[in-house]
């Protein structure tokens, strides 16, 4: 196309452009001073070609005034100038050397992202526009249009390579990335996580849409790539970097258990110009669905129950994951059949002919009990051996011989002998949660058992931080998130400390097919109602005054001690001095001191025994949670005397179903529970009521409780009451507890251990009671 004016008596023209490299002289002096620096920068000569005639942009109008067309040249630099060429006649801070016709700059600064721009955007629409555009060798970018992507597999890495720090396969193999340029490959990792490391992730991914980005090949060659290509080429290489790094061939190592990152890469590239190679089979390795649910299965024929239709699905999330050779971990919510699902999941696995060796259940000791009487009510088929008790050693012989093999997790670490010499089929950790701390020896003994597969059950699998969530899936799906430095460098500090959205994503994605989340409100619509109420109380007289006095001294001390060794170090003092104030809110006769026991008025004891008459007039069950056995015994003290028939679980309990019967059968009105000893593995739907007398750090702690009676089997409206002092530690603990749970909804490890409390927030846990007015307005915020 050539540009010709509206005069009569102008000539037509054609633009001719000239793109080559130039030095330029850039003034950085300030005030009058001259300092100037050589910048090599891309450079253009402007031209136009007057019928064979050509007339340089930079003669004035003025000369050829009769021929040449001022609006249509006018017309040329505005089209030039909006594709980013800047004009150096109007640059203040630029001076040309003597022999310098350059017009226009590019890049000034030599920006490969700018000059491939120009080159891939600007040259072509230029030419298409009939205008002569002439590229120097010397221009220093010089962009190629056929080169085609690769992405070669290889698992090349030595048996050593492949292990992670704690000795576990991590199964992975390497991945490159490159072009293929005029028959030789470029590799173009290096230069993408270069990118990666200078810019930052964040800035690559907020690349203008219309910019392209320069790869370089070598030379003067780059390579340009468009920004919705490059914005996922560098979100899946910068999380695998980050979080697997590069394995002993220089590739990226990408774990075989995520190969959806493969997926991505090459979602990329719409037109499949992504050409793979190497070993291909590795993308199929393990292909774990993650958009859709797996099949149904048919239920083993052996079992003794109908299952519902979600505990189906967990039937089939259970056989598609042992199909793919991969671990699970079943989070239901508490009380929808995690035991029963599993349960089913082992004899199909038995009746299919796969079960070659003994299914090992580790749980805690109070539901040891429960796994064998539920075996043999849902799948007596199965022989089951219960390692447990001061007779164990003389049964061992039996471990292999059985189909299930129960014991709890303080045997499994005493006696290592016992279980590093069988191999296992399956390996089921029941409360998994106990393993949260990765450097526990729970964690170490679970590990150490040898089994095919792996499941994790536990309806709280994150209850304080995402630490919690790597030590589960250690366990379950070793090497999924890489090793534990590399987990909290790449997700932990990147959501927890800065809030990282994306990053959530990413975590969630990959841990998704492993992990099966649901809650009663989705799945158990037949469910009765629940209604939680907070029941305020406040202290008056003697009690609110030795409240005080034991605040103001326990703020002092703990003031002193955090001022010495800091916050970090100061967890068991802060502890202890709360733990005496919440101590005070239950009833004064915990407290050790002489002054407290002669206060007879206890307002929170009053209220409970103001409510529990009505309630156990009206035939209700009540369920009552306390985290202080002392204070159990004093309830039970006063229910004697009313001539309540009641029942006690406690860490020192027993006979723990003896209890559990009586109160199911009704002979029980109510159950007093250490929410320790009791607040899991515990069938109770005979109760429709439950009292938290004084509340747990853990929230989720607290709903794991409550769920002893609000499960699948409970007929009734649950109804569930917390007990709080209003303007006291116990009330500023609620509070704390809803703004600390961006995780999950806890704040404090379920043992206290894990504390993670701020200076101000010490000091709000310690500030003086106030009235239920101040007390709603917190809790309202």
């Amino acid at each position: 196309m050539q540009f010709a004016s509206a005069a009569a008596s102008a000539r037509t023209f054609v633009p001719c452009l000239r793109l080559r490299s130039e030095t330029l002289l850039i003034d950085q002096s300030e005030g009058f001073s001259d300092d100037f620096r050589e910048v090599e920068s891309a450079v253009i000569d402007l031209c136009f070609n007057y019928s064979g005639f050509e007339v340089s942009a930079s003669e004035p109008l003025s000369l050829e005034a009769g021929f040449r067309d001022a609006r249509g040249e006018s017309e040329v630099r505005r089209v030039l100038e909006s594709y980013g060429a800047i004009e150096l006649a109007g640059l203040e801070d630029i001076a040309l050397l003597p022999d310098c016709n350059a017009d226009y700059a590019v890049s000034m600064e030599g920006d490969p992202d700018a000059l491939a721009a120009f080159s891939t955007s600007a040259v072509p629409r230029l030419r298409e526009l009939g205008w002569q555009v002439e590229i120097d060798p010397g221009y220093p970018c010089h962009v190629v249009n056929d080169a085609r992507w690769y992405a070669s597999l290889s698992t090349d890495a030595g048996e050593d390579d492949a292990l992670d720090d704690d000795g576990d396969e991590r199964g992975w193999f390497e991945l490159e990335l490159g072009v293929e340029v005029e028959g030789e490959q470029v590799d173009l990792l290096p230069v993408l996580l270069d990118l990666i490391e200078s810019r930052g992730m964040q800035a690559l991914l907020h690349t203008p849409r219309r910019r392209q980005m320069a790869l370089p090949l070598g030379g003067k060659r780059y390579l340009a790539v468009p920004p919705g290509r490059i914005k996922t080429v560098v979100r899946v290489l910068s999380e695998l970097y980050e979080i697997e790094g590069t394995g002993p061939g220089g590739g990226l190592k990408v774990p075989s258990m995520v190969p959806d990152y493969l997926d991505e890469l090459q979602s990329a590239f719409e037109d499949d110009s992504l050409c793979w190679t190497g070993d291909t089979d590795q993308r199929d390795r393990i292909r774990v669905p993650r958009n859709q649910p797996p099949p149904l299965v048919d239920p083993p024929t052996g079992l003794k129950a109908t299952l519902r239709p979600y505990q189906m699905e967990g039937l089939a999330f259970l056989q598609n994951l042992r199909a793919h050779g991969a671990g699970a971990i079943l989070a239901d919510d508490m009380g929808l059949g995690k035991t029963l699902q599993t349960i089913t999941h082992i004899l199909k696995e038995k009746e299919s002919g796969r079960m070659h060796d003994p299914v090992l259940v580790v749980a805690p000791t109070s539901l040891v009990g429960n796994w064998a009487r539920e075996i043999e009510k849902f799948a007596p088929a199965l022989e089951v051996h219960v390692h447990y008790g001061s007779q164990r050693r003389h049964l061992v012989r039996n471990v292999k011989f059985s189909d299930v093999v129960i014991t709890t997790y303080g045997l499994l670490m005493r006696d290592t002998d016992v279980f590093e010499s069988q191999a296992f089929y399956m390996v089921v950790l029941d409360e998994a949660q106990t393993i949260k701390n990765a450097r526990s020896l729970a964690h170490k003994a679970v590990k150490g058992v040898d089994a095919q597969y792996r499941i994790a059950l536990s309806g709280t699998p994150v209850e304080n931080n995402l630490d919690e969530l790597w030590a589960l899936c250690d366990f379950a799906m070793p090497g999924l998130l890489g090793d534990a430095s590399q987990f909290r460098s790449a997700f932990r500090v990147p959501i927890e400390k800065q809030g990282n959205r994306d990053r959530m994503d990413t975590l969630r994605r990959r841990v998704a097919p492993f992990i099966l989340r649901r809650l009663k409100t989705d799945v158990a619509t037949d469910l009765p109602p629940k209604t939680i109420m907070t029941r305020p109380v406040e202290l008056k007289g003697p009690q609110r005054d030795l409240y005080e006095s034991i605040r103001i001294a326990g703020h002092t001390l703990v003031r002193k001690v955090v001022k010495k060794k800091g916050i970090a170090a100061s967890t068991i003092d802060i502890l202890g001095a709360l733990m005496k104030l919440r101590q005070v809110c239950c009833d004064p006769r915990l407290v050790r001191l002489q002054s407290a026991h002669e206060i007879e008025e206890s307002a929170k004891f009053e209220a409970l025994f103001d409510m529990l008459p009505d309630m156990l007039e009206q035939g209700r069950q009540v369920l009552v949670f306390s985290q202080f056995t002392r204070m159990l015994a004093l309830i039970g003290d006063e229910l004697k005397a009313m001539g309540v028939p009641f029942v006690v679980i406690t860490g020192s309990t027993t006979d723990r179903q003896a209890a559990v019967d009586a109160f199911q059968s009704g002979q029980a009105k109510v159950f007093l529970l250490s929410l320790k000893a009791a607040g899991t593995g515990l069938n109770l739907v005979a109760a429709d009521t439950v009292i938290h007398f004084d509340p747990w750090w853990n929230p989720a702690a607290q709903a794991q409780a409550t769920d002893r009676a609000y499960r699948i089997g409970q007929k009734r409206p649950v109804f569930v009451y917390n007990l709080i002092v209003s303007g006291s530690v116990e009330d500023r603990m609620v509070a704390l507890q809803r703004r600390k749970q961006a995780l999950a909804d806890g704040l404090l490890a379920q043992d206290e251990d894990g504390i993670e409390l701020s200076v101000e927030d010490v000091d709000d846990l310690f500030a003086p009671l106030d009235d239920q007015a101040a007390s709603s307005r917190r809790n309202s915020r």
